[in-house]
């Protein structure tokens, strides 16, 4: 086992230790659902606000250890391993973070949940600039279209372009805190950001076909 899996076993170990410690604790009904304004807005039984969060992280683990074992680009994804390694660590400690101030606010700490979730996610998605930069082709991490998937070249260009705008979302889910509902702010770049990558890519790989 290498450090990376050690680390993220034991954030998940930990996760349900938790989870077990306080399930006495926890009301019947506890809230798991947040909206933009921080309001409690869904609830779930006490079993599964446990462990449906530590379940779900487990799953990813499990997917991440998957995905190099059965890609068709194995080269690929190697060439880009420790970024990859990296990265699943930071899904695994977002997703730690998340249950743990679910598990605060159930019991009973006043907590702001959107000055906790949005630095989370700044961070998150300046790692996932860093995987954008490095990957190779492959049909499960990066910006995967017909075109990108076409052309190494598109490809190429199409996430060293992703990384860029994935940092400066990253800085947005910052700013986003000193704004009311600043949330809109960062939710509305990030789905036009997407959208705008795909049509890039197209548009690449477009230019790359005239050429020939």
């Amino acid at each position: 086992m290498n450090l990376y899996n050690f680390v993220g076993l034991t954030i998940i170990a930990l996760m349900f230790i938790a989870g077990a410690s306080v399930y006495p604790n926890m009301p019947e009904l506890m809230a798991t659902h947040w909206d933009a304004n921080g309001n409690v807005d869904g609830y779930s039984s006490r079993t599964v606000g446990i462990f449906l969060i530590p379940v779900m992280t487990f799953g990813i683990y499990l997917l991440f250890l998957l995905i190099p074992k059965i890609a068709v680009y194995k080269k690929n994804i190697q060439s880009f391993y420790k970024t990859y390694s990296n990265f699943m660590v930071g899904i695994i400690s977002f997703m730690a973070i998340i249950y743990a101030v679910t598990l605060l606010s159930n019991l009973g700490y006043v907590i702001n949940m959107n000055y906790i979730i949005m630095p989370a996610l700044g961070f998150l998605f300046y790692g996932v600039s860093f995987l954008l930069e490095k990957s190779k082709k492959n049909f499960f991490i990066g910006i995967r279209t017909p075109w990108t998937l076409s052309s190494d070249k598109v490809w190429e260009k199409t996430h060293k372009l992703g990384a860029t705008i994935f940092r400066i979302l990253a800085v947005l889910a910052f700013a986003s805190l000193l704004f009311p509902n600043g949330i809109i702010l960062f939710i509305i770049p990030t789905f036009a950001s997407i959208i705008f990558l795909v049509v890039y890519s197209y548009f690449e790989y477009q230019k790359e076909k005239n050429y020939e």
